[in-house]
């Protein structure tokens, strides 16, 4: 008899727990020609595997032959990585960092992110997704370190799949019916109140985000609660708030970083058009300055 056990190459020598007990009673297991060298090797020290080109034994012949690709697979080589650097003999600077002492990396990381995300730069989106990653198996990493409530990253995966589970009842449940984004939006609102038990609808904001985008989410929290938008308009006087607060949607981060953008555009551009007259743009004063950005904005596109 003849059984195709199929294994996963990325995963070194590892077998489906499902195929354990079958190939522990085996006559004979068979190396599929395709799997790479070292995966060979192994099987053939731990099983007593066999190349293709053995003969062929009576009774029941197990052939490991490799699978596609399962994705994810290379997330368990990333986190062995990350627990070989933070291990003893590792990295000494890796093993030195605390959850506070990364917290600037993971700003900076997830600025880095967005920002390769806004400018279309695919292959820095894919970089800069890894440098996110980094900062969240570091994290889970020195958690299964913590003597009184320890967890790693198996913990925050559980934690993940239940909250997505529990949250998309329309895709994992049976019976309810969402039909649009927007609703969808409400019905996860729903689903968190319940499931947090949050005594205000402003609980789980992040307080440590950029100010404008704070006072944007909370507007956005407020008005789903039902409160009224005079209300929301007179809450502060001042008068970057009476702006984000006029917005039906408002994305005051956005706004701003376009906004530094012009800013940036034009005093480049000045820059430029005083080196154009051989000036130095670091010993411009105010006149030259105004001479020269208005020499560029004559330019502009």
């Amino acid at each position: 008899m003849s059984v195709i056990v199929t294994v996963d190459p990325r995963l070194g020598a590892v077998l489906p727990a499902a195929a354990v007990r079958t190939i522990a009673a085996a006559d004979q297991v068979r190396l599929h020609p395709d799997l790479p060298p070292d995966v060979a090797a192994a099987f053939v020290r731990d099983l007593g595997a066999v190349p293709p080109d053995a003969p062929r034994a009576e009774g029941t012949v197990v052939e490991l032959v490799p699978a596609a690709t399962v994705p994810g697979a290379a997330l368990l080589e990333a986190v062995r990585v990350m627990d070989r650097l933070r291990s003893p003999g590792g990295c000494p600077w890796d093993a030195a960092q605390t959850p506070a002492s990364l917290l600037r990396y993971l700003v900076e990381e997830t600025y880095e992110l967005y920002d390769a995300i806004a400018d279309g730069d695919r292959e820095a989106v894919r970089e800069e997704l890894g440098d996110v990653l980094l900062q969240v198996l570091f994290h889970a990493r020195i958690a299964t370190e913590d003597p009184a409530d320890p967890f790693g990253i198996d913990e925050v995966a559980d934690a993940l799949v239940a909250k997505l589970v529990g949250r998309h009842p329309h895709v994992f449940g049976d019976g309810e019916v969402i039909t649009g984004a927007a609703e969808q939006q409400v019905r996860w609102e729903e689903l968190k109140a319940v499931e947090k038990r949050r005594a205000s609808a402003l609980e789980g904001v992040a307080r440590s985000q950029p100010a404008a985008a704070l006072v944007a989410k909370y507007l956005s929290r407020a008005r789903r609660a039902g409160v009224p938008d005079d209300l929301l308009a007179a809450a502060s006087d001042d008068p970057l708030y009476a702006g984000i607060a006029g917005s039906a949607e408002p994305d005051p981060e956005g706004a701003l970083r376009a906004a530094a953008g012009e800013l940036a555009g034009r005093v480049r551009a000045a820059e430029d058009a005083a080196r154009a007259t051989g000036a130095d743009p670091a010993a411009l004063d105010a006149d030259a300055w105004r001479r020269h950005w208005s020499s560029a904005d004559r330019h502009r596109p």
